[in-house]
C-alpha cells in the first residue's frame, strides 16, 4: 500500500479531538436531558426500550449465538494458530494475572448483586417454570447460568479477538473502528470510524456509570447494615469520591502494576468468600447441586439460548432479564473487549477464545452456583421471608445472606472490600480504556497520557453521582440497553472483517507453502557463497557476538545485500528503499518494496540481545549478551538468525521471502473481494 499506517504513526500520545469532544457533548447533553427533564427522559427511553423489545426481542436472541458460533468456530479452525500480534509476541502476563484481570473487567460487581437475586426472583416468577420446588430450582440456575454464561461472553470474546489482532497484528489504532478496516479502508480515519468510535465512547461511559451507580446503592446498604450509616446523598457522594480516588490512582500506574495487583486481590478475596460459603454450609449438597447446574445448563443450551416465549410472551420478565442481559453484554463490548486486547498481545487466537470462553466462566458458574443454591435451599427450607426481601431489594441480599451463617462481622467486612475493589477495577479498567479510545498513541502497545486517565476517571465519577443524585440512574440502565441495538450491527460488521482479514493470513501461510522453497544454503550444507563447509557452519554454530559484532554484520553484509537488491528493483522501476535506525537498543537495516495498492513487501533484519549460555561463558573473550540478526517481516520474527552468513546468502535468503510474498498477493488477488491490509511499521522485537 502506498500510505502506511507508518504514514498515520504520530510521534507522540496525543488527543484525538473529534472523538474526545464529541464523546464529551453526548455525555453531557444526555446528563442534562436526565437531571433536569428526568420525567421526560424516562419515559422517551422506556418508550424507545419497549419499542426495541417488542420488535427486536428475536434478533437479540439470534445475534448473541451467531456471535458465540463464530468465535467458536475462529478458535478451532486453522485460523487458531494466529497470533494476536507478530509472530515473536509472547503474552504479557501469566495465566493467574490474565485471570484475575478476565474476571474482574468482565464481571465486576454484577456477580455480588445478581448472585442471590437472580438465582431467588427466577425461582419465584420465572415464566414457564416446571411444577415442584426442586425442578424450579433447576430451572432458575439455568437460566442464571445463560444469562452469565457464554452467550454474553461470546460477544466479548469477538471484541477483543477483533482489536487485539488488528492492533498488535498489523499496528492499527486500539479502537473499534479498526476492526472495520477490511470493511471500509482507510476511511476508519475520518467521519465513518469517528462516529463508530464516538458510539463505543459514550457505550462505555454510560455502562460504567450504570454500574457504578448500582454498586454505590449496596454498598451503601452494606455500610447502613453493618454500621447503621445513612443511605444518603452524602454517603453516596463520599463513595463516589472515594470509588474515583482508587480508580485514578489504579489506573495512572498501569495495568501492570495497578489494575493487575487489584485484580489478583480481588479473585483471591473471592475464592476465600466462596470457600467459607462451600465449608460453612452444606458442603455436600452444594458439590452435587453444582455438578448438576452444570449438566442441567449444557444439556439445555440450545433450547434455552433460542426460547423467545413466541406464542406467550412475557414481556416484562424478557425486559428485565434475557433481552436486558443480551443487550446489556452488547453495550458493554467495546469497554471489556478492548481491555481483553490491551492484555492479550502474544497468546494465540485460539488460546484467547479458549481462555475467555473458559477461565472467567468457570468462576462464575461455581460463583453462581454456590451463593444461589444455598440462598435458594434456605427460602425452600423455611425462609420465605428471606427470599421475598432479596427479591424486592436486591442490594441487601449479600448481607442477609451471610447473617446465617458463622462470622456475619467478617464476612460482611470481606464483601464490602470485595465491592470496593470490584468499583475501582471497573473505574480504572474503564477510565485506561476510554483514554486509549480518545487518544492517537504513538504506540499501540502503551497506554495513553496519565493526564488523560486522570480526567476520565473524574467523568466516569461525576456522572454517576450527577445522575445518582437526579434520580437518572434508572433512565441511564434503560439507555445503555437501547444501545445494544446499533453497536449489534457494528458487531456483524466486526466479524465480517476480522473473517476477511484472516483469509489473508491464510493466503500467507500457503503462499510459503506454494511458492519456490529456497532455504539458507549453509543449513542445507551447500557450498554457495563459500560457507558452506562444516567447519565454518560449526564455527557460526558457536558464535557468540557482542553488539558491536553484529551492528557490523549489518553494515558488511546486510547492508550490501539489500542495496544490491535495490538495485536491481530500480532497473526494473520497482519502487524500493533502504531504511534502518536504533529503537529500544535494537538496531536494525529494513528493505521495503512499494507495491502500490497492494501490501507490501518489508524485509527487516533487528539484533535480538539473549543471555550468553554458561558454557560458552567459559570459552574465549565472550559478554554476558550476544545477539542474534533475526529476520522479521510484516507478520512479525521469522525465527531464525542470520548472523555469520554470507552475502549472497543473505541475498538469497531476501529473494526468498520476496517470491513468497509474490505468491501471497498472487493467491489474495484470485479472492473475490480480495483485501489489502495495512503495511506494519517497523516494531523492535520483545
Amino acid at each position: 500500500m502506498s500510505e502506511t499506517t507508518k504514514d498515520k504513526a504520530p510521534s507522540r500520545d496525543r488527543l484525538n479531538p473529534t472523538v474526545f469532544y464529541g464523546s464529551v457533548i453526548g455525555i453531557v447533553a444526555f446528563s442534562l436531558w436526565a437531571m433536569i427533564a428526568t420525567e421526560q427522559a424516562s419515559g422517551v427511553i422506556n418508550a424507545v426500550l419497549g419499542w426495541i423489545s417488542n420488535t427486536f426481542g428475536w434478533y437479540y436472541f439470534l445475534t448473541v449465538v451467531i456471535y458465540l458460533a463464530f468465535v467458536v468456530f475462529v478458535g478451532v479452525s486453522r485460523f487458531g494458530r494466529i497470533r494476536l500480534g507478530p509472530e515473536h509476541a509472547r503474552p504479557d502476563f501469566n495465566i493467574f494475572s490474565w485471570s484475575a484481570m478476565l474476571f474482574s473487567a468482565g464481571i465486576g460487581i454484577g456477580v455480588i448483586f445478581f448472585a442471590l437475586a437472580e438465582p431467588l426472583t427466577q425461582f419465584y416468577t420465572a415464566p414457564n417454570a416446571p411444577e415442584g420446588q426442586v425442578e424450579a430450582a433447576r430451572y432458575a440456575m439455568q437460566l442464571t447460568f445463560m444469562h452469565w454464561g457464554l452467550s454474553g461472553w461470546g460477544i466479548y470474546t469477538l471484541v477483543g479477538m477483533s482489536l487485539a489482532f488488528f492492533s498488535y497484528r498489523h499496528n492499527l489504532p486500539l479502537t473499534i473502528s479498526s476492526a472495520l478496516y477490511p470493511i471500509v479502508g482507510k476511511r476508519i480515519y475520518g467521519p465513518i470510524g469517528h462516529a463508530v468510535d464516538i458510539a463505543a465512547v459514550l457505550g462505555t461511559v454510560f455502562g460504567i456509570a450504570a454500574s457504578l451507580g448500582i454498586g454505590v446503592i449496596q454498598l451503601n446498604y452494606g455500610l447502613n447494615f453493618m454500621f447503621g450509616i445513612a443511605e444518603s446523598a452524602w454517603t453516596q457522594t463520599a463513595l463516589v469520591l472515594m470509588i474515583v480516588l482508587f480508580a485514578t490512582i489504579s489506573a495512572v500506574t498501569g495495568v501492570e502494576r495497578g489494575i493487575r495487583r487489584l485484580s489478583e486481590f480481588n479473585i483471591l478475596l473471592a475464592v476465600a468468600l466462596l470457600l467459607f460459603v462451600l465449608f460453612a454450609g452444606d458442603t455436600v449438597f452444594l458439590l452435587n447441586a453444582l455438578v448438576m447446574n452444570i449438566g442441567d445448563y449444557l444439556s439445555s443450551f440450545v433450547q434455552m439460548s433460542f426460547n423467545t416465549y413466541a406464542f406467550d410472551r412475557p414481556m416484562d420478565w424478557l425486559n428485565a432479564w434475557t433481552l436486558f442481559f443480551w443487550a446489556w453484554w452488547i453495550a458493554w463490548g467495546p469497554f471489556v473487549g478492548l481491555f481483553l486486547a490491551r492484555i492479550s498481545r502474544g497468546r494465540t487466537i485460539r488460546t484467547f477464545v479458549a481462555g475467555t470462553l473458559t477461565l472467567p466462566i468457570a468462576f462464575m458458574v461455581i460463583w453462581m452456583s454456590l451463593l444461589g443454591n444455598s440462598a435458594i435451599d434456605m427460602a425452600i427450607n423455611g425462609a420465605a421471608e428471606f427470599g421475598q426481601q432479596v427479591m424486592d431489594n436486591p442490594p441487601a441480599g449479600i448481607y442477609l445472606f451471610l447473617q446465617e451463617y458463622p462470622f456475619p462481622v467478617v464476612t460482611t467486612i470481606a464483601v464490602s472490600i470485595l465491592a470496593i475493589v470490584f468499583f475501582v477495577t471497573s473505574g480504572d479498567s474503564g477510565a485506561l480504556v476510554l483514554s486509549n479510545f480518545t487518544s492517537i498513541l504513538k504506540d499501540v502497545s502503551s497506554d495513553a497520557p496519565v493526564w488523560m486517565r486522570i480526567l476520565w476517571s473524574a467523568v466516569i465519577g461525576i456522572l454517576t453521582l450527577a445522575l445518582l443524585l437526579a434520580g437518572g440512574l434508572s433512565t441511564l440502565q434503560s439507555a445503555v440497553v437501547i444501545t445494544g441495538l446499533p453497536f449489534s450491527v457494528v458487531l456483524f460488521f466486526m466479524m465480517a472483517g476480522l473473517y476477511k482479514a484472516l483469509k489473508v493470513e491464510a493466503f500467507k501461510e500457503e503462499s510459503h507453502r506454494l511458492s519456490l522453497a529456497g532455504s539458507l544454503s549453509g543449513r542445507m550444507g551447500t557450498s554457495r557463497g563459500g560457507q558452506g563447509n562444516w567447519e565454518q557452519r560449526l564455527d557460526r554454530a558457536m558464535n557468540f557476538p557482542d553488539r558491536s559484532e553484529a551492528q557490523h554484520f549489518l553494515e558488511a553484509r546486510v547492508r550490501p545485500a539489500m542495496t544490491a537488491i535495490r538495485d536491481r528493483l530500480d532497473r526494473q522501476e520497482v519502487g524500493v528503499h533502504i531504511c534502518g535506525g536504533e529503537q529500544h537498543e535494537n538496531d536494525y537495516l529494513s528493505l521495503n518494496v512499494d507495491f502500490g495498492d497492494e501490501q507490501n513487501f518489508t524485509y527487516q533484519v533487528w539484533t535480538r540481545a539473549f543471555a550468553t549460555p554458561a558454557f560458552a561463558m567459559r570459552t574465549k573473550r565472550v559478554t554476558e549478551r550476544y545477539y542474534r540478526l533475526e529476520v522479521h517481516l510484516l507478520e512479525g520474527s521469522q525465527g531464525y538468525d542470520l548472523m555469520g552468513y554470507s552475502e549472497q546468502q543473505v541475498i538469497d535468503d531476501i529473494l526468498d521471502q520476496y517470491e513468497r510474498h509474490l505468491q501471497f498477493l498472487h493467491l489474495n488477488r484470485m479472492e473475490p473481494g480480495h483485501i489489502n491490509m495495512p503495511d506494519s511499521p517497523e516494531q523492535p522485537p520483545v
